[in-house]
């Protein structure tokens, strides 16, 4: 009973409260959402060696070996995971050349190629601020 009382004594929100909390409800989401895509994207291309791995598909097609030697340090476990990685998000292409010996050729997919001023940038930004190790 004190229950009852209690409910009916509080003041209701007025309708306007209500717009204005739900408008803003759906505005932290779309904005979380962004976060959520650049958090993804700051992971995906964070990841240890994929930086150096996209960077050198940005001239041309690059095949596994290529890439293996021209990255010192890249074991070939790394770099086929990366490489399936980038291939799942869509950003490279595989392609598997016929003939014998049978090669397999990496590409960056329009989505990949237009990460081009994005590495640039950070590469700028690199020479500039980050220390040689």
């Amino acid at each position: 009973m004190s229950r009852n009382l209690a409910a009916k004594s509080r003041p209701r929100a007025a309708k306007g409260h209500r717009r204005a909390t739900t408008s803003a409800k759906r505005k932290a989401q779309s904005e979380s959402r962004v976060c959520v895509r650049f958090h993804h994207a700051v992971e995906l291309i964070g990841r240890r060696w994929t930086g150096a791995i996209i960077s050198l598909m940005m001239s041309r097609p690059q095949g596994f070996n290529e890439m293996l030697t021209a990255v010192p340090g890249l074991s070939d476990r790394l770099l086929t995971e990366r490489l399936r990685e980038l291939e799942a998000e869509g950003l490279v292409r595989r392609t598997v050349l016929p003939g014998p010996p049978v090669r397999v050729s990496y590409e960056l997919t329009e989505a990949g190629r237009d990460l081009k001023p994005v590495i640039e940038c950070l590469g700028r930004w690199a020479e500039r601020w980050v220390e040689p190790v």
